[in-house]
């Protein structure tokens, strides 16, 4: 019998059995699937979801968000939340600039663009010394939003003005570019870039390309053979010249960097999302090669940060898990010889920017942000008064200039510009957006808590002030815990319906992210993984039995790597949780490796591959850990059918599982988005739809009911 049959595809809308107790699910086609791992045999009965392109699973997709959103349907307040979060989102967005010679880049929402609109102007905010023009506007490329620029790049003169676009969410990008001052296209356009630096020599850039074989399988086929080209402006692509790529190793990764004088060109090498190799050559001589400046063993982190007094200005962890900066010599750019300059310090250095005359270096300590002042001499100056315990982002410059632009939020602060001359010593708000939510009605805690080993681990906790600690609080707890990324403090226009029914969020910085060093980091990852998730679960026992919540009214929240972990701590502790909202999760940890760029992932995951690694990740991956009867929390997936960076199959054959072995009342759903990727770039319309949706399923299965 063909799937279709199986599928009961013809399940619609009329047939189904929805009310806010019970969903009668339609039967996924299940086949015979086998696979050996190391002698030991693993179904995978819904393989072919792997088939994005298959009418089979196309039809699959469809029934599925027939159930979900008719489940949706049935909450009463999802509209009057719908309509809070768009009179919420209507508020005027800018971002940090880009300094470029006397030219100013940055873009702007006047607040329900679904994308921000690029503008070019002389001098930037209070201080523009020309009235700022559109240089782009990405709402015009396309009618839904969906085409987003996924990047830009200045030219050194500031005559040209690169930009990658993305459709409908996918990592693959086009590239075109601009002359600045007509504010027209040139004829380039370039196909096929993926994670691709760009960076300007001569009368054009370098740039890294994939090939893909199959471009049908475009969105899940394996990305290999990362390549380096250098592309003449006003030429076709396909005169582009080869700079480098590695025969021997396809599954690396590589960018780009060069001085602001073009004398010196940076090539990272990676095989993972951390760690790396760094080369060095005169651009003049790329093509001939490139000389080693570190060892290519992939341990530690290393980076070109700018020109110091005619010398390399290095960023890296090696002898130094929360980094330090040295000094290289171009004569002799090799890591031996290297110069410490700035050593580690107590707390972790995050980001580094050389102006006319100070370094200014971004700071992480206790999961928040400061910005540090140093001399040119590596002598500590002062550190900058920021407006509290927040988040630094933008941090922007350059090394012609005492005045730099970031931007500072928290959870209870939305996201800030600020300007800072550091000859003066002088901080000017040029930017401070109007949001419809009364901040200082609420406040933000910092509380640390025990993990199941004596670790001890902070968390964030955001509420409304005089909330009463009685054990009868909804509360949604968010972690992310992987691949070196810290979870600091962030306003989210999203939470607000939440807090201001009387919720509380609580975000947990687990290991496996990057708060405390590397060794936080590595300390969540591969044979460690399991710490992550133990942290997590430590988290809401903590917040139970201080009394914020209790365990019928705490909703976990997760995305990517979250969403793995959302995962797999449903699947260990059903008991702990009411509602599970993992978020284009990377759900079956046998094959991540096999799609698209999941094998740079191997560096925090393990692989299948390797039998100790099998048997550790076999014990926790979500598809493979859901038990048969057993009541999981109320699930509503979320993925999108242009995910190319964790593939929605993920989520298809996850839910498949959950929908086949759960029992009892609580919901079990996926919504999936169209003409989505994994995040980035997604329209406003879109994400005021998705986090409506979630908010509303979140809320209605906590017992809660919205004042709207």
């Amino acid at each position: 019998m063909k799937k279709t049959a199986l599928l009961t595809l013809a399940f619609c809308a009329t047939g189904l059995l929805i009310s806010a107790q019970k969903i009668t699910y339609p039967k996924t086609y299940k086949s015979n699937h086998m696979d050996e791992y190391h002698g030991v045999k693993v179904a995978d009965p819904y393989r072919w979801l792997e088939d994005e392109n298959s009418e089979e699973t196309k039809s699959w997709v469809k029934t599925q968000n027939v159930i979900t959103f008719a489940h949706l349907e049935t909450i009463p307040f999802r509209k009057a939340v719908r309509a809070r979060l768009e009179k919420l989102w209507n508020f005027e967005r800018m971002s940090i600039p880009s300094v470029h010679k006397t030219k100013f880049f940055y873009s702007h929402n006047s607040g329900m663009q679904n994308q921000g609109v690029i503008y070019v102007s002389d001098g930037y905010g209070v201080d523009a010394k020309s009235a700022p023009k559109v240089l782009l506007d990405p709402n015009l490329l396309s009618e839904d939003g969906t085409v987003a620029v996924a990047g830009t790049s200045v030219s050194h003169d500031a005559r040209y003005f690169a930009y990658l676009i993305s459709r409908g969410g996918s990592d693959w990008n086009e590239l075109f570019v601009l002359d600045i001052q007509t504010g027209k296209n040139l004829s380039d356009h370039l196909k096929w870039l993926k994670f691709s630096s760009i960076t300007w020599y001569g009368k054009g850039f370098f740039y890294t390309r994939y090939e893909p074989e199959d471009e049908s399988r475009a969105l899940s086929g394996k990305n290999e053979y990362h390549s380096v080209y250098y592309h003449k402006l006003n030429t076709l692509q396909s005169e582009d010249q080869l700079i480098f790529r590695n025969a021997d190793e396809p599954l690396r990764t590589y960018g780009t960097r060069i001085d602001d004088n073009e004398e010196w060109l940076f090539l990272s090498e990676s095989q993972s999302t951390s760690n790396n190799a760094l080369y060095v050559t005169q651009p003049s001589n790329a093509s001939g090669g490139f000389k080693p400046m570190t060892n290519t063993e992939f341990k530690y982190t290393y980076e070109f940060v700018d020109m110091l007094e005619g010398k390399f200005l290095m960023y890296t962890n090696e002898g130094a898990p929360k980094y330090r900066l040295m000094i290289a010599d171009p004569n002799d750019p090799y890591r031996d010889n290297w110069k410490e300059f700035i050593a580690e310090q107590s707390f972790v250095m995050q980001s580094v920017l050389v102006t006319k005359s100070h370094i200014v270096i971004q700071t992480l300590e206790n999961a928040c942000n400061e910005l540090v002042v140093y001399s040119y001499n590596g002598e500590f100056l002062y550190k900058i008064d920021l407006p509290g315990l927040g988040s630094v982002s933008g941090l922007s410059g350059n090394n012609t200039m005492d005045t730099m632009y970031f931007g500072f939020m928290s959870y209870t602060h939305p996201s800030s510009g600020y300007e800072y001359n550091l000859k003066k010593q002088s901080l000017k708000t040029w930017f401070e957006p109007k949001v419809d939510f009364n901040f200082k009605e609420y406040e933000t805690r910092q509380v640390w808590y025990n993990s199941k080993d004596g670790t001890r681990v902070p968390m964030f906790i955001t509420m409304k002030k005089g909330t009463e600690l009685n054990g009868k609080n909804p509360l949604l707890l968010y972690a992310y815990g992987g691949f070196n990324i810290s979870m600091t403090p962030r306003f989210s226009v999203s939470m607000v319906p939440f807090l201001e029914n009387g919720g509380i969020y609580a975000v947990a910085n687990i290991r496996g992210g990057g708060e405390f060093g590397k060794e936080w980091h590595v300390a969540g990852t591969k044979l460690q993984k399991q710490n992550v998730f133990d942290d997590f679960i430590a988290a809401a026992e903590y917040l139970i039995a201080k009394k914020y919540t209790s365990a019928q009214l705490i909703g976990i929240q997760g995305g990517s790597n979250g969403g793995l972990l959302v995962g797999a701590v449903s699947n260990q502790r059903p008991d702990l949780f009411k509602v599970a909202l993992p978020a284009v999760g990377v759900m079956d940890m046998l094959r991540f490796h096999k799609f698209t760029i999941g094998w740079a992932w191997t560096g925090d995951y393990g692989s299948s591959d390797n039998k100790e690694e099998f048997e550790y990740i076999y014990k926790y991956s979500p598809l493979h850990n859901i038990k048969k009867g057993v009541s999981y929390p109320a699930t509503l997936v979320t993925t999108a059918d242009h995910d190319d960076r964790v593939v929605p199959a993920h989520s298809y054959k996850y839910i498949a599982t959950l929908q086949e072995n759960h029992v009892g009342n609580n919901p079990v759903l996926i919504r999936i988005e169209t003409q989505a990727g994994h995040g980035a770039g997604k329209p406003v319309s879109k994400v005021i739809d998705e986090a409506a949706d979630i908010q509303s399923f979140l809320m209605f299965h906590l017992g809660m009911k919205p004042k709207y």
